[in-house]
């Protein structure tokens, strides 16, 4: 079947089996690596992109039902001259990542959650993040991350 979106804000094409997930299209089709395979069951969060400007997770998500859509990768995050986007800025600052896998999926769930939840509560944070793990972090920098990314976020709006 022929599938038609706009990843990273470029119109793309591909012809794929009618069961091929979102995330294959992404990182084997597209060659966009960033967005990352971690449990194929919609668990981890990894795979985590953003799609007509909420966070899904691609693992879950037929490419076929992607046709039409706006998807964003964590390659498409940042300003078109490389500057980071404030969420991507506030991983670094903060050490919200240590072996980096969850990160991309982290990043782009934070995005989503402070356009939803602008001014979360750590608390909060914690708990809106829940469908995303890291196995390394124990979440501390991670919530300081999203906290710092989204008061940049708010700034530069």
């Amino acid at each position: 079947m022929q599938v038609e979106l706009k990843v990273n804000g470029k119109s793309q094409q591909a012809d794929v089996p009618a069961h091929t997930l979102l995330v294959q299209l992404i990182r084997e089709k597209l060659q966009l690596t960033g967005t990352h395979v971690g449990c194929d069951t919609a668990q981890c969060g990894a795979c985590t992109v953003l799609m007509n400007g909420h966070a899904v997770k691609s693992c879950n998500v037929l490419a076929a039902q992607a046709h039409g859509a706006e998807v964003t990768t964590i390659e498409g995050l940042a300003a078109s001259d490389g500057t980071m986007h404030p969420m991507q800025a506030a991983f670094k600052d903060c050490h919200g990542l240590q072996c980096g896998f969850c990160t991309t999926g982290m990043v782009m769930s934070a995005v989503d959650l402070c356009h939803k939840h602008p001014g979360a509560s750590a608390g909060e944070i914690r708990e809106l993040l829940e469908g995303n793990i890291c196995r390394c972090t124990g979440y501390q920098n991670i919530v300081k991350a999203v906290e710092q990314g989204g008061r940049a976020m708010k700034a530069s709006a």
